[in-house]
């Protein structure tokens, strides 16, 4: 019986069989943007078995896992190891269908060359044979990078980090791994005590005085100084929804000092204030030359009984509404007035967005670089096949797919390297379907460069790794 992921998982036609196996298959990663920590790489760390390397942090498990009824204990709470696992195993077939599936198998089989179906009845058996291998060397969090064939990491660090653990692995370790810039805390302003002490942070991480609003931006100016230093090149913000409204300096510097002593500004003043700050840090995106990432549309936190007992990033999170294509356009449009407005990758959770933010990313792009400005790989609720594919048909439809930079990771896993995979296999089953349908010529020299280019070598080029 042939295995379940084989030589052509997912490639329904000669064409993207070739096209994957000639052009893609072998691709290095440029992991540009993930949640790994650089702590565990810098450390080395080994797992001492398969539910630790697996399940830790991995909320996509969890949220399967409670709906198919499993206790909380055996996701987040102190069963054993060897008890969540089984509670995974057992919610592994009702995932048939899900890209959760898609991602057990693959990288079962990819690391651990473990081709069974993971079963209650075959838990014990995989779980032993994974955790054996686990504990060598040769499953360190660096030799998983290494045997994955990545060429950059770019993990996702707040303004006040002090990068010790990037400044240890720029002499130990041959393979890039850079920080990326994501100062979400600074436009936390709903709870106003937290804010308080995140700028009591950012003032001990900058060493200035923070009293005023240009008092911040040279704080924020000096922390991103020190990023660049350390090689980053990219910022990301994770935001509900792009934000829009006009302001004077005088405005914002009052709003900002009444959030230093304490009080709770207005649903106007937190538009203007956010406004503004991300107006600034996308100024010292380009000043720098760096890239610059925005992740929206996701409601998060819906449970406020589980966040509370939680914290975020545990599973409560879901797809939000649609973007207001208003907001975005000004906002954009501020930047590339005055002509700040940097490289920019555009991801929105919400699919009905897809063909806005497309033609929106279209309308800024200069000619001065390959789309400059562009719309982002499908994610998170959207990494799965059937909104990849309509992703991969929007972006052909309105933009340039061959200019289109790939994949993203976005996991705090170390064996998520097979979602790239994934996803190159689902592009060359898409080209290979518009060739044979007689919609794309084929042509090795239209179509190599590509699958090439969305593979790998877009990215590269983009960033300039």
């Amino acid at each position: 019986m042939k295995p379940f992921i084989h030589k052509n998982f997912l490639l329904g036609n000669k064409t993207g069989k070739k096209l994957y196996h000639k052009y893609s298959e072998n691709q290095p990663i440029v992991d540009f943007h993930c949640h790994l920590s650089p702590a565990m790489i810098a450390g080395d760390r080994q797992f001492a078995n398969l539910t630790q390397a697996w399940m830790e942090g991995d909320h996509y498990k969890w949220r399967a896992m409670r709906t198919n009824g499993i206790h909380e204990k055996f996701c987040t709470g102190n069963a054993t190891d060897i008890e969540k696992f089984k509670k995974w195993a057992e919610t592994v077939p009702a995932t048939a269908g899900n890209p959760l599936y898609h991602w057990t198998h693959l990288e079962l089989t990819r690391y651990f060359n473990i081709t069974e179906l993971l079963s209650p009845s075959t838990a014990t058996m995989i779980y032993e044979k994974a955790s054996s291998l686990l504990d060598t060397k040769e499953f360190s969090t660096r030799s998983i990078i290494r045997k994955m064939k990545v060429d950059v990491v770019c993990t996702t660090d707040d303004p006040t980090d002090n990068l010790e653990h990037h400044l240890k692995l720029k002499d130990s370790f041959e393979i890039k791994v850079l920080p990326t810039f994501r100062p979400d805390n600074i436009i936390k302003t709903e709870d106003p005590e937290k804010f308080k002490l995140y700028i009591q942070k950012l003032k001990l991480a900058s060493g200035n005085e923070i009293r005023n609003f240009d008092d911040l931006l040279e704080a924020l100016d000096k922390r991103h100084k020190f990023f660049h230093e350390m090689g980053g090149r990219l910022s990301d913000h994770g935001l509900d929804h792009f934000y829009f409204a006009t302001f004077t300096s005088s405005e914002i510097d009052r709003i900002f000092k009444n959030l230093l002593k304490g009080k709770i500004i207005s649903s106007e003043e937190t538009e203007k204030y956010k406004t503004a700050v991300l107006l600034e840090l996308c100024r010292l995106n380009h000043k720098r030359g760096w890239a610059q990432q925005f992740h929206v549309g996701a409601m998060r936190n819906n449970n406020s009984r589980m966040f509370r007992q939680m914290g975020a990033d545990t599973g409560w999170d879901s797809i939000g509404n649609a973007q207001d294509v208003l907001k975005i356009s000004k906002f954009l449009n501020e930047l590339d007035n005055n002509d700040q407005l940097t490289k920019t990758i555009l991801y929105d959770l919400n699919p009905s967005d897809n063909e806005m933010m497309i033609t929106m990313a279209g309308n800024f792009n200069d000619g001065l670089s390959p789309a400059k400005v562009q719309y982002g790989a499908a994610w998170w609720f959207l990494d799965q096949k059937c909104a990849m594919e309509k992703h991969l048909k929007d972006i052909a439809a309105l933009g340039l797919l061959r200019r289109f930079i790939g994949m993203v990771t976005d996991s705090r896993s170390f064996l998520s390297y097979p979602r790239h995979e994934y996803f190159r296999r689902i592009v060359c089953n898409y080209v290979g379907e518009e060739v044979e349908k007689g919609h794309i010529p084929d042509e090795e020299e239209l179509l190599k460069p590509i699958i090439e280019g969305i593979s790998y070598r877009n990215a590269k080029e983009y960033f300039g790794f």
